[in-house]
């Protein structure tokens, strides 16, 4: 497809020229003669090519010093002029059907090639035949390089997940025009779905609709169970918008009037939530911005029931660094953008999560979803 027009966020913007230039930098850093990047965020993170993920081969070969090369498929290379690509100074190659790619990658290459990083999503049959074509480098992850500059949001990837945070928003503020009594979780996860693309998304992500003791089960999705009245509903979330950028959040909603022992446990949840957020702040460690949300919920009982990290990065990836989890030393910068999603889950009975996107600034936090986190009831 080609790239989608973007309005509030411009190329220039998004995809920076000097981003090149500064992983570049960071590759020779690492040890790396180069990256190669086939489809995926990397790749649009570098060039904003939004690129087909295929059997023939893309691929994007930038060297520690010389120039970067786009290689694409002939029939592919008009939407990769159509992307931001050329503006980031990448030269484009293309190569017809039938013929083998992977000279084009040593040659772009411009040399000998000692080490080089691999896209971490990059296909086992590409991954091989670079190895065939260069046998003389060792491959490492590319994300040894990118996943800290990815880490860390320019003030326009931070305004493009506000953006995403305002549309996902919209859509649980509109949650009570679906979610009711007698209707069945597909029924409502339908109405969600159209309702994010409806809210400015490109696409939908994922919706889970986790009624009763469904929503004991995290990563539930939907089902034909019918709710009923007294049931309390998970209801996470997301897409990706025009600019590339991803949406996720969680409330828990119920409807009509909760179960007591619901209703007790849920207000233990939520101020586990609120300690976390408030934990974040340039410096701290990860891994204490976790133990914020954990120390509430195990000091009420409840600590084998939170089942999970407490959170996980979003970019151009739904999930990606830094992870907010025990035993990640990482201390966080200004510009790390990551969800705050501590749950109690209880099996057989029900379930409750809370999930904001939020972004470390400099002097503390900033929350990307802004809705009450107070339990709604339907």
């Amino acid at each position: 497809m080609l790239y989608p027009p973007d309005r509030l966020y411009p190329p220039d913007r998004l995809y920076p020229p000097d981003r090149l230039d500064r992983t570049r930098e960071a590759v020779a850093a690492a040890g790396l003669d180069a990256l190669l990047l086939t489809p995926g965020s990397d790749l649009r993170y570098l060039t904003g090519y939004h690129a087909h993920a295929l059997e023939r081969l893309t691929c994007l070969v930038l060297p520690a010093r010389g120039e970067a090369t786009l290689i694409v498929p002939r029939l592919e290379r008009p939407a990769a002029e159509a992307s931001p690509a050329p503006g980031t100074g990448v030269t484009i190659v293309d190569h017809a059907d039938g013929d083998d790619p992977y000279p084009l990658v040593r040659k772009a290459l411009g040399g000998p090639a000692r080490a080089v990083g691999l896209a971490d999503r990059m296909w086992a049959a590409q991954v091989l035949a670079l190895r065939d074509a260069l046998p003389e480098a060792r491959q490492r992850l590319a994300g040894e390089v990118l996943a800290p500059l990815r880490a860390r949001k320019t003030p326009a990837e931070v305004a493009a997940l506000r953006e995403a945070g305002a549309a996902i928003d919209a859509v649980h503020a509109g949650m009570g025009r679906w979610l009711r009594a007698g209707r069945t979780e597909a029924e409502v996860g339908a109405d969600i779905a159209r309702a994010i693309r409806d809210a400015g998304h490109e696409t939908v992500g994922f919706v889970i609709v986790a009624s009763g003791p469904n929503g004991a089960s995290p990563h539930h999705a939907t089902s034909d169970r019918v709710i009923a009245a007294g049931d309390p509903v998970v209801v996470d979330i997301g897409g990706t918008m025009p600019s590339g950028y991803c949406s996720d959040s969680t409330r828990t909603y119920v409807v009509g009037t909760p179960p007591p022992d619901f209703a007790a446990y849920y207000e233990v949840l939520r101020a586990a939530q609120r300690a976390a957020v408030a934990a974040v702040r340039p410096g701290v460690t990860a891994s204490s911005v976790d133990a914020a949300a954990r120390s509430p919920i195990a000091g009420a009982g409840y600590g084998e029931a939170f089942l999970h990290r407490t959170g996980h990065g979003i970019g151009l990836d739904g999930h990606e660094e830094p992870y907010i989890v025990a035993g990640n030393a990482l201390p966080l910068e200004p510009g790390m953008a990551f969800s705050v999603e501590p749950g109690i889950y209880l099996a057989g009975r029900h379930g409750a999560r809370i999930e904001d996107i939020v972004v470390c600034v400099d002097g503390g936090v900033e929350r990307l979803n802004t809705l009450s986190t107070e339990l709604v009831e339907l």
